[in-house]
């Protein structure tokens, strides 16, 4: 049989532990305003995961501003505006604008492709295939744009799937024909703004992610994977087409070589509400929470995220390790 002592012992023990947890939930359940910025391409399932995640946590207030990821990350390293969380629609960005100053690390959470997208009143809507379609964004009655490529990836990208198709029809001087037939008035800071020009009749086709056409419930034309950027098997193809944009800093350019479309997300530093971005980040990369949104709206997610060293894991918050593999 106990003692008194023995007794009073264990309780105190339960009671402390009770008072532990109690105090450590309090402590942990986020609060306050968290300040994404993301690439227009995130704006319809980061819109969904903002009314999942508030409905969770509704002391929590999410704000967005999308915008290309270019953009998005020089409101950071420019413009110095307050924010806790960037996700890119190319994860270099992060690594070419951001880190080391701004960000410690960058993890790959998804992969998307380009498709050619238009509608049913569209030009030659009834004829264009994969076959043709870079002689009907030629022809001179064809309105055809796509998104700045000093601003957002999809606009460079859209440059990279020219290049490459010139080299897979084997068509020399498709590159300079097509672009030949889009006025500079057709380039639109991110690519997202084209979708209103393509639904009001105003553009006849325009270059979009895979995603984004779903979505928005586009026509579109599916490329060949050695043009897509969409098959990470065929980087070494991709990176043969190289496009020359803005560089960090005004009057300097630099070179971006082809690769596979991958999206990027990173805690800055000095983010004004840490705990609550990291519980938002956790919830992006839970494969019940974000990233199922993400799949269920055409953007096939990594389950678990990537990120390429041992080095980087080491670096993530304890929150966000389970949730995350060492994968180049």
């Amino acid at each position: 049989m106990k003692s008194k002592k023995i007794w009073k012992f264990e309780l105190l023990t339960v009671a402390f532990i009770l008072l532990v947890a109690l105090t450590t939930q309090g402590f942990a359940a986020p609060k306050g305003t968290v300040v994404i910025f993301h690439a227009g391409s995130l704006s319809i399932p980061f819109a969904a995961m903002e009314k999942a995640f508030e409905a969770q946590y509704p002391d929590v207030d999410i704000q967005r501003e999308p915008a290309g990821s270019q953009k998005c990350a020089r409101k950071i390293s420019d413009l110095k505006k307050p924010c806790d969380i960037m996700a890119s629609a190319d994860y270099k960005v992060i690594d070419t604008l951001l880190i080391p100053a701004y960000a410690n690390w960058n993890i790959r959470f998804a992969t998307n492709q380009l498709v050619l997208c238009y509608t049913t009143q569209s030009k030659y809507a009834d004829t264009v295939t994969t076959e043709n379609w870079y002689k009907i964004l030629q022809k001179k009655d064809v309105v055809w744009g796509h998104s700045d490529p000093n601003l957002d990836p999809c606009g460079y990208r859209s440059l990279m799937v020219l290049q490459l198709a010139e080299r897979y029809y084997n068509n020399k001087g498709l590159y300079d024909a097509v672009i030949a037939n889009r006025p500079d008035e057709n380039i639109r800071p991110k690519s997202v703004e084209l979708i209103s020009l393509l639904q009001t009749g105003n553009m006849d086709y325009a270059w979009e992610y895979c995603s984004v056409a779903v979505q928005h419930g586009l026509k579109y034309i599916s490329l060949p994977d050695e043009i897509n950027l969409g098959n990470y098997k065929f980087d070494d193809l991709y990176a043969q087409a190289v496009v020359k944009i803005t560089g960090e800093k005004p009057g300097t350019f630099m070179d971006i070589r082809g690769k596979s479309c991958t999206y990027g997300v990173t805690l800055i530093k000095g983010a004004p509400n840490r705990e609550a971005a990291l519980v938002f980040l956790g919830y992006l990369l839970d494969p019940e929470g974000g990233l199922k949104i993400l799949k269920e709206m055409g953007q096939p997610p990594f389950i678990p995220g990537r990120v390429p060293t041992v080095e980087m894991m080491a670096m993530l918050p304890a929150i966000l390790q389970s949730e995350v593999e060492i994968k180049d």
